[in-house]
């Protein structure tokens, strides 16, 4: 007896995926970004992010379905220890800080130096200047411009609140990305 013609089913291939990684100081909008990012919304109560908190969104990046696994990492020193355990192996990142926080702007060589001393050497990043809607600035844009150039970074005003620039941010990260791992 004769088999019916097949056709033959090549192999699933397996879901290709990207670990994103956001760092930066308490309260500088990090997980606020993520969330606008992925869920389109804005939760205006500060919650903390306790340890690290985290997210798979799926997109197409040239034709081919990635999931993004975001780890938005507690920017307070009392998580430290459990923030360390996930720099690893991350492959792009945000540094974010508030243009309303001088603080927050100068501890971003902080956040570089950890990433790189921690795992995430390799990794992508862009630099985020955020909260741009809130009007009490106290770093100016040129600023955030020069600590950019000099690390050769990106560099992105965005306000989760209304969303401006987050799409374009998260957009250019990932380009970053794809640029490296070569899809």
């Amino acid at each position: 007896m004769d088999r019916p013609n097949r056709t033959q089913v090549p192999p699933l291939r397996p879901a290709v995926r990207i670990k994103i990684i956001s760092v930066g100081e308490p309260a500088v909008g990090k997980s606020c970004l993520i969330k606008r990012y992925c869920e389109q919304r804005f939760v205006s109560k500060y919650v903390a992010t306790i340890g690290v908190d985290y997210g798979v969104k799926p997109i197409k990046i040239r034709g081919t379905e990635v999931r993004v696994n975001f780890w938005d990492l507690a920017g307070g020193e009392e998580y430290a220890e459990i923030r360390n355990e996930f720099y690893k192996d991350a492959q792009g990142g945000i540094l974010v800080f508030d243009v309303n926080s001088r603080q927050s702007f100068e501890a971003l060589g902080f956040w570089r130096k950890e990433a790189t001393a921690l795992g995430a050497g390799g990794a992508q990043f862009v630099l985020c200047g955020n909260k741009s809607d809130v009007g009490k600035r106290v770093v100016s844009a040129d600023e955030g411009q020069k600590f950019a150039a000099l690390h050769g970074l990106p560099y992105f005003e965005t306000t989760a609140k209304d969303g401006d620039n987050v799409t374009e941010m998260f957009h250019a990260l990932f380009a970053r990305v794809v640029e490296k791992i070569d899809l």
